[in-house]
């Protein structure tokens, strides 16, 4: 990827922060009632009036704002439940994920994924020391795209509406809030890592332990050992787990990850990153997704196992996969190992332990247009920001 020139970057976006603190001479409820197609955001944030309230002392704050179509579509993603149910906290949870410290204005964002923090602190569903991110990008075209838990895509559609306490920036769906490894793995067939997870008692340890990099090799290397894999040892295969789990103050997001960094597992040995040919390689092993957001940090898929005994190993980037370093057998019919073990009550969006509230729900969905004209803060005893 070509280098973007430092200078003009650096010219464009102080241009851009200058114009828009010219443009900021309305508050924030004059922005909201000035655009119709935030009448239903504005009904959400308003029915958490701590919330609305703090906003509006802020300074250099960004809002990603969904706009109605990104409501109409809630009864059919990952949030529907919470919402249907009216689950106060989680929805507290959510909008507070779409709030960002700092100017974060379109043209900030280039080629190379930025991971910023959020006002997701709450430790009912965040465990980051610096609280939870979004990761945003530009694509081809200027189109600036979020992304969020579960592989969500926010589109960027109307970017850098100021207001007095910084901009707003309107999206296309809803950011979702990372969720845990084992409730995240189904949503990218990584059924077999979270079965053998579950298999080796190591499901506490990554779910809730903070500022985790996951490397997660992907079914396809589980099935081609699937018979060796399943009759190792459990200390052995633990072993084997703990060299694709590293536990640092750092969070290893793939802007986080420059080439021959090298990073210490909780096996204790080390892994070396190699950037090649346009591909980040860990170790010998090629990243075939990356940047996939957790409630406790973050996890890239691998095309093979990482092999403990064999931390020296480097990448080949001439071969699209390198042979596996672990010799063993598949299982016959070349059956997916450990997926028995994965719990049958993962869903797509934990909603087990919050307290349903008469906040804003699915019933309020489709009411922002009628309340849109007489915005007043109402109190919520769930806490504050």
């Amino acid at each position: 990827m070509r280098p973007v020139p430092f200078f003009p970057l650096v010219a464009c976006l102080s241009f851009t922060i200058l114009v828009l603190a010219q443009n900021g001479s309305r508050d924030l409820t004059q922005l909201l009632q000035s655009n119709k197609n935030l009448s239903e955001f504005t009904t959400l944030l308003t029915s958490y009036g701590d919330i609305y309230a703090n906003l509006s002392f802020q300074s250099d704050i960004t809002i990603l704002a969904p706009n109605n179509e990104a409501f109409n579509k809630i009864p059919y993603s990952s949030l529907g439940p919470a919402f249907e149910a009216n689950q106060s906290q989680i929805v507290r949870s959510i909008l507070q994920y779409h709030i960002l410290p700092g100017l974060h204005p379109a043209g900030a964002y280039n080629g190379t994924f930025t991971f910023d923090q959020t006002w997701l602190q709450n430790t009912s569903y965040t465990n980051l020391t610096r609280g939870q991110v979004i990761g945003g990008v530009q694509q081809a075209g200027n189109v600036n795209v979020f992304t969020s838990g579960l592989g969500t895509r926010s589109t960027l559609v109307t970017p850098d509406l100021a207001f007095k306490g910084g901009i707003v920036h309107v999206i296309d769906n809803f950011l979702v809030p990372p969720q845990n490894f084992i409730q995240t793995v189904p949503q990218f067939n990584l059924t077999a890592a979270g079965g053998a997870v579950e298999n080796t008692s190591l499901a506490d340890y990554v779910n809730t332990n903070p500022d985790l990099t996951i490397f997660v090799p992907r079914n396809a290397a589980f099935q081609a050992l699937g018979e060796t894999l399943q009759s190792m040892p459990s200390s052995q295969l633990q072993r084997l787990l703990n060299y694709h789990i590293v536990n640092s103050t750092t969070v290893g997001y793939s802007s986080n990850l420059p080439n021959g960094t090298v990073l210490r597992t909780r096996s204790g040995q080390n892994l070396t990153i190699t950037f090649a040919s346009n591909s980040l390689f860990v170790n010998q092993a090629r990243v075939i997704q990356q940047d996939l957001l957790l409630s406790n940090g973050v996890m890239h898929v691998l095309d093979n196992f990482l092999d403990p005994d064999a931390p020296s190993v480097t990448a080949n980037p001439e071969i699209p996969t390198a042979a596996p370093l672990i010799r063993g057998t598949s299982l016959s019919e070349n059956v997916v190992p450990f997926t028995s073990f994965l719990p049958t009550s993962v869903t797509s969006f934990d909603t087990s332990s919050a307290v349903p509230t008469s906040s804003f729900g699915a019933n309020d969905i489709g009411q922002g247009e009628r309340r849109r004209k007489d915005i007043t803060i109402k109190t919520d005893d769930d806490g504050g920001e």
